[in-house]
């Protein structure tokens, strides 16, 4: 699958290009593959997004998983086993979301 334009960091240009196989394409160029608790977490940079139009801050991704996913997993332990390089640079990325502000 060719995906849409992204930025020199492979983050889109345009974040309504985003689709699900975007999100596994990316994925899987990192050799990842993207499970439920994944899904769950890029829905939740999505919304956050839709409605700020910014990345989530890590307090307010950490409230918002442990309230989809429990108190075991609303952590940044968890989040970082999810995206190793970074919950708020791969997970923006996957979730096809601009580059982070926070993120040079």
């Amino acid at each position: 699958m060719a995906l849409p334009a992204t930025d020199e960091k492979g983050y889109l240009l345009d974040w309504l290009q985003w689709t699900p196989d975007v999100a596994r394409s990316m994925a899987a160029q990192d050799h990842l593959e993207l499970t439920d608790d994944h899904w769950v977490v890029l829905n939740i940079f999505r919304q956050y997004f839709e409605c700020y139009e910014i990345e989530p801050p890590m307090r307010a991704l950490v409230g918002r998983v442990r309230a989809a996913l429990g108190d075991d997993k609303g952590n940044s332990r968890y989040l970082y086993r999810l995206f190793p390089e970074g919950p708020g640079t791969q997970g923006c990325r996957y979730a096809g979301l601009p580059r982070p502000v926070s993120c040079v």
